[in-house]
């Protein structure tokens, strides 16, 4: 029996009301939700950026807290991966600027096809627009279940002097810290997210440990 199987029997056995064991389960469901899910409070930054998906709805974040005065420009990054539909950055872009974004308050990453590169050519297009002397703090916005693994991500290649905090959606269709055990899609993505966590620690593209000083000057 793998992992999945095992969980899933796990997740079968609360949706049954059996009590045996049921404070193991709520213990396992608490820790890997601390693993999986950040999600920080809002706060004033220099710079809201946008890890791109399928769908939109991790632009939320970013959204509110332009509105509210909270930051002044929004990085879109990415692509995606599909190779006959309409670029991620594209889609984006039409929607911040139909929920009241300003273009000229906008920049746009167009070439990320996954997390490390959302990073690391965002970093590139921040020296050269912006200049990091003028970032001190950066608000990650992002899927729920890409959360920590951004945020990681985003510890290991950006200036450890500039403080990040993680905004997730809390749009039902996206994967939720709430509910995520509840059903069988939920549990197959987040035990699949916690191994990509290890693995790409172990490439070294995502950070556990607290990172030293350094600089993408």
């Amino acid at each position: 029996m793998n992992v999945f199987d095992l969980f899933w029997k796990i997740a079968n056995c609360l949706d049954m009301q059996v009590a045996v064991n049921s404070a193991v389960f709520d213990d396992t469901i608490r820790s890997i939700t601390q693993l999986i899910f950040r999600n920080d409070a809002p706060v004033s930054v220099d710079l809201a950026l946008v890890l791109g998906s399928p769908t939109p709805s991790s632009l939320m974040p970013a959204i509110e807290l332009y509105h509210a005065g909270m930051t002044k420009r929004i990085l879109i990054s990415g692509k995606g991966r599909a190779e006959n539909a309409e670029p991620e950055w594209q889609v984006y872009f039409d929607y911040a600027r139909s929920n009241g974004v300003a273009p000229e308050d906008i920049l746009i990453e167009k070439q990320a096809t996954n997390t490390l590169e959302n990073i690391c050519f965002s970093a590139e297009l921040i020296e050269r627009h912006i200049g990091w002397e003028s970032v001190a703090r950066i608000a990650l916005c992002c899927k729920p279940l890409h959360s920590r693994r951004a945020f990681l991500t985003g510890r290991r290649h950006l200036p450890s002097e500039v403080e990040l905090v993680v905004l997730h959606p809390r749009d039902p269709s996206d994967i939720q810290p709430e509910n995520w055990w509840q059903n069988e899609t939920g549990i197959t993505l987040v035990l699949g997210e916690m191994r990509k966590i290890a693995e790409y620690a172990q490439k070294g593209d995502l950070s556990i440990i607290p990172p030293r000083s350094r600089s993408v000057r």
